[in-house]
C-alpha cells in the first residue's frame, strides 16, 4: 500500500500534446501523478490516478490515447468535446462541474478547456489501458 498527500507531489506543468502527428499547445494546465504503474518494457503507463489543475482559460486541445479514462471535475467549470475522429469537427460540447464524471473510450478525439475569466479549476482523471472489449465490459 502506498498512501501520498497531492501537495506532496510536484506540480509538472503540461505544455504540448501530440495528435494526428504534430505537436499541439496547451495552455494553463498542470498534472500531479498521484499514483502510477507503468510496462516494464518501454515505460508506458498502464494505469493512473492524476490530479490535474486548470488556470483560468486554461486549454486542453484536441488529442487521443489508446487508454481509456474517466475524469471526476473537483473544482471549476469546464467545456468538455469531443470530435469526429475521420474529421477532427467538434461533435459535442458538454459543460461540466464539480460532481460531474466524463468517460472518455479508448483512441476517442477529445479536449476540454477551464471556462472561468477568473477561477482555477481541478479534476481528477484515472486511466487504464483496456485491451478487448470482454475486459471492457468487465470493468477491467
Amino acid at each position: 500500500m502506498e498512501v501520498c498527500n497531492w501537495k506532496d507531489i510536484e506540480e509538472v506543468e503540461v505544455k504540448e500534446i501530440p495528435y494526428g502527428g504534430k505537436m499541439n499547445e496547451v495552455k494553463g494546465i498542470g498534472i500531479r501523478w498521484l499514483s502510477k504503474v507503468v510496462r516494464e518494457k518501454d515505460g508506458q503507463s498502464e494505469y493512473g490516478l492524476r490530479l490535474f489543475t486548470a488556470k483560468p482559460g486554461g486549454v486542453i486541445p484536441i488529442h487521443s490515447h489508446f487508454y481509456v479514462q474517466t475524469m471526476y471535475i473537483v473544482s471549476g467549470q469546464f467545456e468538455c468535446w469531443r470530435f469526429d475522429p475521420e474529421t477532427d469537427e467538434q461533435v459535442e460540447g458538454v459543460v461540466c462541474g464539480p460532481g460531474d464524471s466524463i468517460y472518455i473510450p479508448s483512441l476517442e478525439p477529445h479536449g476540454m478547456r477551464n471556462i472561468s475569466e477568473n477561477e482555477p479549476g481541478a479534476f481528477l482523471c484515472c486511466i487504464c489501458n483496456v485491451y478487448d472489449e470482454k475486459t471492457a465490459q468487465q470493468g477491467g
